[in-house]
């Protein structure tokens, strides 16, 4: 399943990221998005956890938590349409 974890600090890096859902099961890919332009994190990204049950306790868990200050919010990334 993947998912997008938003209202991410800036400073927030995908192997803070990794750690913190990896502490629900296996992750298979975190990255952040990133400005073109500055180089920065644009305060969103994507983990994808190859277990249902596994991610949808790392979703419901972490979804409205603080990390670095923020309220996070994660929920399932939905196709492009």
């Amino acid at each position: 399943m993947k998912l997008l974890i938003r209202n991410l600090n800036r400073s927030t890096t995908a192997e803070d990221i990794r750690e913190l859902f990896e502490s629900y099961g296996t992750v298979q890919s975190c990255s952040l998005v990133m400005d073109k332009e500055t180089g920065k994190s644009k305060g969103f990204g994507f983990v994808e956890m190859p277990k249902l049950g596994e991610a949808k306790a790392a979703m419901k868990n972490l979804n409205g938590k603080e990390i670095e200050g923020q309220n996070i919010r994660v929920k399932k990334s939905e196709p492009n349409a």
